[in-house]
């Protein structure tokens, strides 16, 4: 069985967790995807259509997924 020794700078980090190399490099390639990956950045013209979406969610304008499905059942 191998011996470490942790640093006392590093044993008193309680966030420290050891992992098999070949782990390590399995995450360290996750990681490059995730950061890599395109996150959603809105238009403003996106934001000012969810704006006035919430707002009228608020209000009770809308319509559930049953009466919307009725409404199409009606006009086939």
């Amino acid at each position: 069985m191998a011996t470490i020794t942790i640093p006392k700078e590093l044993a008193q980090n309680k966030d420290l967790i050891a992992v098999p190399r070949n782990t390590y490099g399995e995450f360290l390639t996750w990681l490059k995807k995730i950061k890599s990956a395109r996150t959603f950045k809105p238009t403003k013209a996106e934001l000012k259509a969810l704006a006035r979406g919430r707002k009228n969610f608020a209000n009770g304008n809308y319509v559930t997924l049953n009466q919307l499905d009725n409404e199409l059942d009606r006009n086939s």
